[in-house]
C-alpha cells in the first residue's frame, strides 16, 4: 500500500531542485529563497574573500543575495544554475571596492613568499587562497584592468565556463574569449612567459 507524502518536501527532493525552480517557488513562497543561500553562501563568500579580502566579505556576500532576492522576479527560468547570476551580482557589488581590491593585490605583491614554496608557473590561480596568491600574480592581477580582471577571476575563481562568465557579465561568449586572451597575455608577460592561470580549456567549446 503507497504511502501518502505530506507537503513537506524532502531533502532528496530539495537537491534534486534546479535553481531556477527555487526561484520559481520563491515568488510566491519567499522562505523557499533561503534554499539558494544554504547552495551558494559559501562559493560566493570565497570568491568576494580572494578580491577584496575577508573584512568586508561576509557584508558584500550578505548584499548579493539580499541582491538576489529582490531580484528574483526578473530572474531568466530558463537557465537551471543561478551560479553566473549570482557572481555577475557580486562581481557588479565589487565594483564599487575597485580601489580595496586593487590595494589588496598590491599589498599581497609584498608579502614576502614562504620558504620552498613552489614556483609560480606551477601553482594555478584557481587553488589559491588569498592569502597565498604570490606577490608576481598579485602584483598582475593588480596592474590588469577592471574588466579583464573580472572575467580572469570568474573563470579561475568563481570556477564558471566561458558561456557562464557570459550571462555572469552580461556579454557575448566572443567577448569573454577575448578579453580572457588580452588577460592571459597581461599575465603571461608579467611573469617572464609563465601562465599561472591553469584555464579549464575543455571549456572553450561552450
Amino acid at each position: 500500500m503507497p504511502v501518502e507524502t505530506s507537503g513537506v518536501r524532502t531533502c532528496e527532493e530539495d537537491r534534486e531542485d534546479s535553481d531556477a525552480r527555487v526561484i520559481a517557488r520563491s515568488r510566491d513562497e519567499p522562505e523557499q529563497f533561503a534554499a539558494l543561500f544554504d547552495r551558494y553562501a559559501d562559493v560566493v563568500h570565497r570568491y568576494v574573500a580572494r578580491r577584496i579580502g575577508p573584512e568586508t566579505a561576509e557584508d558584500l556576500m550578505a548584499e548579493t543575495f539580499t541582491t538576489a532576492f529582490q531580484r528574483r522576479h526578473t530572474y531568466d527560468l530558463s537557465r537551471a544554475d543561478a551560479r553566473p547570476w549570482l557572481f555577475g551580482i557580486a562581481t557588479n557589488l565589487i565594483s564599487r571596492h575597485r580601489r580595496a581590491e586593487a590595494r589588496r593585490f598590491k599589498a599581497l605583491a609584498k608579502v614576502p613568499a614562504p620558504v620552498h614554496e613552489e614556483p609560480v608557473a606551477d601553482r594555478a590561480v584557481a587553488a589559491v587562497g588569498a592569502a597565498a596568491v604570490h606577490r608576481e600574480l598579485a602584483a598582475a592581477l593588480a596592474k590588469l584592468s577592471a574588466r579583464h580582471r573580472d572575467v580572469v577571476l570568474l573563470v579561475a575563481w568563481g570556477d564558471l565556463n566561458y558561456q557562464e562568465a557570459g550571462q555572469a557579465l552580461g556579454v557575448p561568449i566572443g567577448t569573454v574569449r577575448s578579453r580572457l586572451n588580452r588577460a592571459r597575455g597581461s599575465l603571461r608577460q608579467a611573469l617572464g612567459g609563465s601562465d599561472p592561470t591553469a584555464f579549464r580549456e575543455a571549456d572553450t567549446h561552450a
